[in-house]
């Protein structure tokens, strides 16, 4: 960490620190810091001197402000790409968003003094891929609430465990004749993880970075098809490479996938970049942060000797415990339901005018099916035509409601399960710097069986939403063609 003024050690919000980058940041941080650790599952894990764990779900903006509180420093190491709900809609880039927004207004509300996020290299590139895309996304709305934001952009972590590199291993591991598509031979900047570690403890509190996006590196350029090589001589492993050019990205997300065992949502969007160059860029280059020393085939080997030592860790663990050793257990997955979609917003309106209209226009989409009870502005009240028991009671919260964000509370109707604490909310939310609307449901437990649910109103619900952003397309070309009009009249009249 940078030198400060400071007398006593400044405490420092870690997102992710159950993860893989977060667990080794921590240990780095606490040489110096003290780390407010934040999980969804916090409160599974003990406080230690310089470590206070707390969970925090920030896709509740509620939950983001409560975590951040008393942090100097944060980082920001949050992704969305594995689903964290039993039934899971939408898409990650838009869930980033809101995990990205959230995050940075609970900073601006707790005076945090910079954000330092985690992202991937950028290639210059007119069509970035979809991860790439979301990670510059998220940048912006970091950024888009005051505090300052500096952020690290690497392109493959050399380490045990995270995503990209531990795929590689696999697919060298497990094929002794392995095809190479054409994006192998795209150049890409690898670095250790210990040179990701310390560009990130170098850049918090360090005010010359702050505002600044930085790449870091290793210290060579390689294509993937290299990297493979090097890391069938670090597994001493013989293996032949076949170059194929009819192999798409498509067909290589999917076969990777199998091939490896990993979930596609972790996968489809890694390969997606891999078409485009990661290379560091010199005008994103600071020195002392930017170039790592640890070469490729030292980083891999690194990595693959520490993971056999935790293997054999395990295997005596396993011994001492019987015979009958406890099965890996799975990532929790909460039973409810999350759905994110993104829609357009006209000109000049705001989150409460797409909430308002939300609710004007669902009952016309049902007619003669549906009907609502809207008398009161904070309360909504959805029925069936001719029935008196609601489907759905929405209550708006004044309190975290403001002209961007329009939070409804889903407080009772036969459709919704409101009892044991549940808080299922439905939120309408101006993406920052965009004419785009993020409209979503969090926490949601159906009255109805899960089986039935998925193949009914949860359909329903995305068959609504594409409808319904269909709608503001149109509503925003009449009113474009209202306004086309209206000048056209003017100079006429002129």
């Amino acid at each position: 960490m940078a030198e400060t003024q400071q007398t006593k050690r400044p405490k420092i919000a870690l997102t992710g620190a159950s993860g893989y980058i977060g667990r080794n940041l921590m240990n780095k941080l606490t040489e110096h810091a003290d780390v407010i650790a934040l999980s969804r599952n916090g409160d599974k894990y003990d406080n230690t001197e310089h470590v206070e764990w707390r969970s925090c779900d920030v896709f509740s903006m509620a939950d983001a402000e409560k975590a951040l509180k008393g942090a100097d420093y944060a980082f920001y190491l949050v992704h969305s790409m594995m689903p964290s709900a039993k039934l899971t809609q939408g898409t990650f880039e838009d869930m980033d968003i809101i995990l990205a927004d959230n995050f940075a207004q609970a900073a601006k509300k707790n005076g945090v003094k910079q954000i330092v996020y985690l992202s991937g290299l950028m290639p210059e590139a007119k069509q970035l891929s979809r991860h790439l895309k979301s990670r510059l996304e998220v940048e912006k709305v970091l950024s888009a609430y005051g505090v300052p934001v500096t952020t690290i952009r690497a392109g493959l972590i050399v380490g045990p465990q995270g995503s990209s590199f531990p795929i590689l291993q696999r697919l060298v591991k497990r094929l002794p004749y392995m095809i190479l598509p054409k994006w192998t031979n795209t150049k890409t900047q690898p670095i250790a993880l210990p040179d990701v570690l310390n560009a990130l403890d170098k850049s918090v509190g360090n005010e010359s970075v702050f505002g600044k996006a930085i790449d870091v590196g290793g210290p060579e350029v390689l294509t993937y098809k290299i990297m493979m090589k090097q890391t069938a001589e670090v597994l001493n492993k013989e293996r032949k490479f076949y170059n194929v050019p009819f192999f798409t990205v498509k067909l290589s997300r999917l076969w990777v996938s199998l091939t490896t065992q990993t979930p596609k949502e972790m996968v489809y969007p890694l390969i997606e970049s891999l078409v485009h160059p990661m290379v560091v860029s010199k005008e994103r280059v600071v020195e002392g942060i930017s170039n790592g020393t640890i070469t490729f085939k030292e980083a891999a080997l690194n990595s693959i000797r520490e993971e056999e030592q935790k293997m054999k860790e395990q295997e005596e663990k396993n011994k001492q415990q019987g015979s009958n050793p406890p099965k890996p257990q799975k990532p929790e997955v909460e039973a409810n339901v999350r759905s994110v979609q993104r829609v357009p917003m006209p000109d000049g309106k705001t989150a409460q005018w797409v909430a308002q209209h939300y609710v004007e226009w669902l009952p016309g989409l049902f007619n003669p099916f549906l009907r609502a009870k809207c008398d009161d502005p904070s309360s909504c009240e959805l029925y069936p035509k001719f029935g008196k028991t609601p489907l759905l009671i929405l209550s708006l919260s004044e309190e975290r409601s403001t002209k961007d964000r329009a939070l409804y509370y889903i407080t009772g109707g036969a459709f919704a399960k409101t009892k044991d604490g549940n808080r299922g909310r439905l939120e309408f939310r101006h993406i920052p710097g965009t004419n785009e609307c993020i409209v979503a449901i969090h926490d949601y437990m159906p009255s109805l069986p899960w089986f039935v649910y998925q193949y009914t109103q949860a359909r329903m619900h995305i068959w609504v939403m594409f409808s319904y952003k269909k709608h503001l397309e149109r509503y925003i070309k009449r009113e474009n063609k209202k306004e086309e009009t209206t000048v056209s009249s003017s100079e006429a009249r002129a």
